[in-house]
């Protein structure tokens, strides 16, 4: 499949998921949703890997950095994101997941001794200052002379942001063990198969010590999202997503997360009857900007020739 099929596919599959993820709010605890969401999802990708004669045995070695992967972007980051949907509108939680461009240098800097260049700090600043006039009326309203938040709608606002931006930084986290986990095997299917394995295993232990009830529920609804964020939002988006690092890079690759966020906005306004004022309007497109200018002459990482 051409890489432009693979980037749209991609795009549109991540752009709709924050809105999904909405139909399983309230019916069961967030962290038995993404269990259900991923143990589904790796299922499937053992199934296939299997049935393609895939190597599923790895050694202990390799699963030391699987499991860090699969805690980091399929457990942690996903747990997060799925609790800050109850707080925060869902097209505000993927504008901020546009910022992981962002975040992505700073920790490959932190942990990888890489350089910051000004351009990169000079994109930060845009795409913070666009975070801070997006949230700007609510916060204008809580501390202003308006109408303020209660205090308890104030401290859910809050703590909805925390979760989002935690959920950016351990899926930032994630993609830099990604390239530990590509040095020692060149199987994105299979290795993704065991990470979403890991990442299930450490949220139905986090759901467990917590006392979450394991109900299944009924609705229609329900199942319909789940399917979705299972086959289409987990197994193809990310299967799409890994191919393309392969293909063109990391550092091309990532602009899928400068769109899925109109996508989101764009389905946030007709689904969620969300409706942005200008000051918002300006805060996406300078936190977009911001994302899209830190991408702008950076090198494309080399490419990873195997086959999968």
């Amino acid at each position: 499949m051409p890489s432009y099929l693979l980037f749209i596919i991609a795009s549109l599959i991540w752009g709709s998921t924050f809105w999904a993820i909405t139909q399983q709010l309230g019916q069961v605890a967030p962290a038995v949703s993404v269990a259900y969401r991923f143990g589904l999802a790796a299922a499937c990708l053992f199934a296939w890997c299997i049935w393609r004669g895939h190597k599923i045995k790895l050694p202990w070695r390799q699963h030391r950095w699987l499991m860090l992967h699969g805690f980091c972007t399929f457990s942690l980051s996903y747990v997060c994101t799925y609790s800050s949907e109850q707080y925060v509108v869902s097209a505000l939680v993927a504008v901020l997941f546009s910022l992981m461009v962002i975040w992505s240098p700073i920790l490959e800097r932190i942990f990888l001794g890489r350089a910051l260049s000004a351009q990169i700090w000079l994109a930060a600043s845009v795409s913070i200052g666009g975070v801070i006039l997006l949230f700007y009326p609510t916060l204008r309203e809580n501390f202003g002379s308006g109408h303020p938040l209660a205090p308890a709608e104030l401290h859910h606002f809050v703590f909805g942001i925390a979760l989002a931006l935690t959920a950016t930084l351990a899926s930032t986290f994630g993609n830099l063990v990604v390239i530990k986990v590509r040095e020692l095997n060149q199987d994105v299917l299979g290795t993704m198969a065991w990470a979403m394995a890991w990442g299930t295993f450490f949220i139905s232990l986090y759901a467990i010590f917590k006392g979450e009830s394991w109900s299944i529920p009924h609705t229609l609804q329900y199942w319909g999202a789940l399917l979705y964020l299972s086959i289409f939002g987990s197994v193809i988006a990310f299967a799409c997503y890994f191919t393309l690092i392969n293909r063109i890079g990391a550092q091309k690759t990532v602009f899928i997360g400068v769109i899925t966020p109109l996508i989101s906005v764009l389905l946030s306004i007709q689904l969620e009857n969300y409706r942005p004022g200008w000051i918002e309007w300006l805060g996406m497109l300078l936190c977009l900007s911001g994302v899209a200018w830190a991408m702008l002459g950076k090198k494309v990482s080399p490419r990873l020739t195997a086959e999968n």
